[in-house]
């Protein structure tokens, strides 16, 4: 199969004790299958790209593989990785990823044996121009991958996020969309990111790393986002958390507020990342940047109502489609 789209990111094996509802313990998870469960709401022929090691659990890609993803870009390195990541939330929603023994204690909950040496990966990376051992490479691309029109590549460090992009450019994709790592997220880094950003249909970075990229500078996210399209990006769009996101047009210097779909917060892990496949379904389908941020917003409202990457899948499609109904009437143009 020559999948219509990819996704490329992290894999991991998830521990989580979410806000409300029953701990998830050793289960698949990682920005690249919560990007594979916002983008599946809409599509299909999704490809995935990302690395393993030799003891994930080989019933989990077959799952995937029921869920119609393609999964040959799922390269197994001959060896064992720790691919466990571990989130236990507050009931405000504040998250924390280390010292998991005394968030078990603190819910009476029993220790689970798979968790006993963990210790946490940190977000930011030393050196974001070394390439992380467990992102994807460009080499690790299928064949069949580089036939894909549209490419998402989730927050990765930044060696391994330019290797992609210049391989899917040499390919079929005319549409690529981008979430940065935290890491290369500051003004030392910003002449290197401009090489990253030209050509890109679309920058997804949070409030909070536009911020730091910009920091002393200015403190207007509207300025933020004209800065960052001067650089070859046609579209940036800057995610607020539970505030919605601001969407900025290069072509047209159009500014709109897409407020976030009121829904019930469960769970709000991947969110983002949701919205990333969401947005990019919802670019393909219409080619308009507010639909596709509409998408996006209503991919990630399904995301916080649960728990698992592909929690998005388990409800019902017209409660997708009537949410994109909803947000079209509360868009405001700038």
């Amino acid at each position: 199969m020559e999948p219509r789209f990819v996704l490329a990111g992290h894999m991991r094996r998830e521990f989580l004790l979410p806000p409300v509802g029953n701990p998830l313990l050793d289960v698949p998870g990682g920005n690249l299958l919560y990007a594979a469960g916002g983008l599946r709401v809409w599509e299909t022929e999704i490809g995935l790209l990302g690395r393993v090691g030799e003891d994930y659990p080989f019933q989990w890609q077959k799952d995937f593989e029921a869920m119609g993803f393609d999964t040959q870009g799922l390269k197994t390195l001959p060896e064992s990785i720790d691919l466990r990541s571990f989130r236990s939330y507050s009931e405000n929603l504040d998250f924390s990823r280390t010292n998991p023994v005394s968030h078990f204690a603190r819910r009476e909950l029993t220790f689970p044996k798979a968790l006993l040496g963990y210790q946490p990966e940190t977000e930011i990376h030393d050196n974001p121009r070394k390439p992380h051992p467990h992102a994807p490479l460009d080499i690790d691309i299928p064949e069949e991958y580089l036939m894909a029109s549209a490419v998402h590549l989730c927050p990765m460090n930044f060696s391994s996020q330019g290797l992609l992009v210049t391989a899917f450019k040499r390919g079929q994709a005319t549409t690529i969309t981008l979430d940065p790592e935290p890491a290369y997220m500051s003004p030392k880094f910003f002449r290197e990111l401009r090489g990253l950003l030209d050509g890109l249909t679309a920058f997804l970075p949070s409030e909070q790393e536009m911020q730091a990229l910009f920091w002393g500078k200015t403190n207007d996210l509207w300025e933020m986002a004209e800065a960052i399209s001067r650089n070859g990006c046609e579209l940036v769009v800057i995610k607020l958390g539970g505030r919605g996101q601001l969407l900025y047009d290069a072509a047209g210097k159009h500014k709109w507020e897409i407020p976030a779909y009121s829904s019930r917060m469960a769970d709000p892990t991947g969110a983002g990342d949701a919205f990333g496949g969401g947005f990019l379904a919802g670019f393909r389908k219409t080619y308009d940047p507010l639909e596709a941020a509409i998408y996006g917003n209503v991919s990630a409202s399904l995301k916080v109502e649960g728990s698992g990457a592909f929690y998005p899948l388990e409800v019902m499609p017209e409660l997708a489609q009537a949410r994109l109904e909803v947000l079209r009437d509360l868009v405001r143009e700038v």
